[in-house]
């Protein structure tokens, strides 16, 4: 039973995560064995990733070609998540286009919403208003992708959808804003995502404050579980110092930064595979081929 709940949890958690990116004005495309998740106006690796589901060794080929095809055709570079373990075959398909696993493991950490017992901090933790829109949005964005991600991030806040809820948190210490991270719920499901803080404050506990106050508060509404990713072992003992628990592991695989976003040429082109059906009688068009897909 307990595994059943864990993979319950799990998956309503890669749920949300998902979901995160479509309520800011991305969009995710199912294929047989992954979800293609692409924002196109953030080409970043954080909104363009594969989500791999199981892809079979007979059909890695046709996979990664037309998932690939689809990111480079809008020069996205995107990530491939791959459960742990990585199937062989997966491993060297990814390897095969010139992806390469990251050192550390993603690992998605949950949590009922369980507090530790004290977070030792001299951070004081609020709810954002619409006049933080301007500062929130400078925690995660460079002047170039800043229009259009404090776009996105007002329509989100501002107009949720049905079950779904987006809260802008802030971290103050000595009264100036330091930490700040996005509380994101999609039904039951809350994701705390990009926690971030001004490196002149890391190390005095305005991070782990915005993830206690999140639990604590339950602030995008109620959830019966919470997630957040860590991408470096040190970030997952210190969740794990939280309350929280690895769900699963993810290998990581990214392009390096010098590859090309293309496929090797095919060859001369050649003519086209399929023709129209013909009727036997010229000048009949079409006469005699069936027209309609129903038996």
């Amino acid at each position: 039973m307990a595994s059943e709940s864990t993979d319950h949890e799990v998956e309503a958690a890669l749920t949300s995560e998902r979901q995160f990116v479509l309520t800011l004005g991305g969009f995710a495309l199912e294929v047989a064995g992954a979800s293609l998740v692409t924002h196109e106006k953030l080409p970043v690796p954080r909104f363009n990733f594969v989500q791999e589901l199981g892809v079979g060794r007979e059909r890695q080929t046709a996979f990664f070609e037309h998932a690939l095809d689809h990111y480079f055709q809008r020069a996205l570079r995107p990530t491939f998540r791959v459960p742990l373990p990585v199937p062989p075959h997966v491993d060297a398909g990814l390897r095969h286009f010139g992806f390469r696993p990251t050192a550390v493991p993603l690992v998605l950490m949950l949590s009922e919403g369980q507090l530790p017992n004290r977070v030792g901090t001299e951070a004081q933790v609020r709810v954002a208003d619409r006049r933080d829109l301007d500062l929130v949005t400078s925690f995660w964005t460079s002047e170039r992708e800043r229009p259009e991600f404090r776009t996105a991030l007002d329509i989100a806040w501002s107009h949720p959808n049905p079950n779904e809820q987006l809260v802008p948190l802030l971290a103050t210490l000595d009264g100036a804003p330091v930490s700040a991270a996005l509380v994101y719920r999609y039904r039951a499901a809350v994701g705390v995502h990009a926690v971030a803080t001004r490196p002149s404050a890391r190390g005095r506990g305005a991070a782990s404050a915005l993830v206690t106050f999140a639990l604590g508060r339950a602030v995008a509404g109620p959830a019966t579980v919470y997630s957040i990713l860590a991408d470096s072992t040190r970030l997952v003992r210190h969740l794990e110092a939280l309350g929280f628990r690895a769900g699963r592991s993810f290998a990581e695989y990214e392009l390096p930064a010098s590859a090309e976003l293309s496929f090797p040429s095919p060859g001369p082109l050649s003519g086209p595979r399929w023709r129209p059906p013909r009727s036997r009688t010229s000048g009949e068009s079409g006469a005699g081929a069936p027209t309609s897909l129903r038996a």
